[in-house]
């Protein structure tokens, strides 16, 4: 199966979020299946409620807003935060879009170690970000 840019048209074919991320994962019999499959783990472990949308073509995870995504390129696997050029990283993981002042990403190499407790506290601060803006916005 080929994704689409069009997130639409991948539901339209009546398969789940979950589904269509299981299959990109298949799909992907590199490392890069490995890497996309351990940061949807890792990302469950941090937040157990998590939502798992797709949008755009690519697996997207959701908590009081959106999370961050997982773009598979040929060289990377990529997990870009929309609002994380707000959030700490002391561990200094973001090392990709880091030229604007709203979105921050995260670019995986092959043979690379992921900092899984890291990468957890990122993805609660990111949560935890979301569910302030939410409680901002129901006050107003």
């Amino acid at each position: 199966m080929t994704f689409s840019k069009n997130s639409a048209a991948d539901l339209a074919t009546g398969a789940t979020p979950k589904e269509l991320i299981d299959k990109r994962i298949a799909d992907l019999p590199d490392w890069r299946g490995q890497k996309l499959a351990q940061l949807r783990r890792v990302i469950h472990e941090a937040l157990p409620d998590v939502e798992e949308e797709w949008k755009w073509g690519k697996p997207v995870w959701s908590h009081n807003g959106l999370l961050c995504t997982g773009e598979v390129y040929k060289a990377s696997v990529k997990t870009t935060f929309p609002k994380g050029a707000s959030l700490d990283d002391p561990d200094h993981l973001f090392n990709s879009s880091m030229e604007g002042n709203v979105r921050r990403a995260i670019d995986f190499f092959e043979g690379e170690i992921m900092d899984e407790a890291a990468f957890k506290d990122l993805i609660k601060a990111a949560a935890t970000a979301n569910g302030e803006a939410a409680t901002k916005k129901a006050s107003k």
